[in-house]
């Protein structure tokens, strides 16, 4: 009778101390995460995209993910080697030389190291240019963003009740920005 009530005490003490931790990290900020799929935020947008995946010709080169960047793009009216803009028409949601051109031409715009990845320095970034535009913060609540570039131009981006963007492909069709997944084509 001794050992069992040495176990139980044992497993209550180890039961306690699971909860206590599970309940410690689930009181910390939401952050988003490659693995959680999404390009996602909670709350406030004010840095929704400083903690987002390394997007690249390497790195979810074929996702919505890259969409909503190449959406950016267009918004900054980032400049391709040969003096051009990446266009609308430009959104395929890949990873391709134009997309990489562009990133690593408006990184050096912005003073951020050109090194055509957009990783949270670059994503965190573009997130300064990020205004509500209406909607609510509350979590499950729809808000809806405008992101203002440095010339003026806007582009509109949501989030969705469950804390995923969207964004417009080049056929103005709203996708959900995804690193798993590829939904928009030329």
């Amino acid at each position: 009778m001794r050992i069992h009530g040495r176990t139980l005490r044992g497993a209550a003490i180890a039961l306690s101390l699971a909860a206590a931790g599970t309940l410690a990290m689930g009181t910390g900020p939401a952050s988003a995460k490659v693995s959680d799929g999404w390009v996602r935020g909670y709350d406030t947008w004010t840095d929704d995209w400083n903690d987002e995946g390394v997007l690249s010709q390497y790195n979810y080169s074929a996702s919505n993910a890259v969409g909503l960047w190449q959406r950016i793009l267009v918004a900054e009216g980032a400049k391709l080697d040969n003096g051009s803009n990446f266009v609308v028409n430009n959104i395929d949601c890949y990873f391709g030389d134009k997309t990489h051109q562009a990133t690593m031409n408006l990184q050096k715009r912005w003073g951020l190291t050109a090194d055509g990845k957009v990783g949270s320095g670059t994503f965190g970034r573009a997130n300064k240019n990020l205004f509500k535009n209406f909607g609510s913060t509350v979590r499950g609540e729809t808000l809806h963003l405008t992101y203002k570039a440095g010339d003026g131009t806007i582009e509109h981006f949501s989030r969705n009740t469950e804390g995923k963007y969207r964004f417009l492909d080049m056929q103005n069709n709203e996708r959900q920005a995804g690193y798993t997944y590829r939904t928009c084509r030329t």
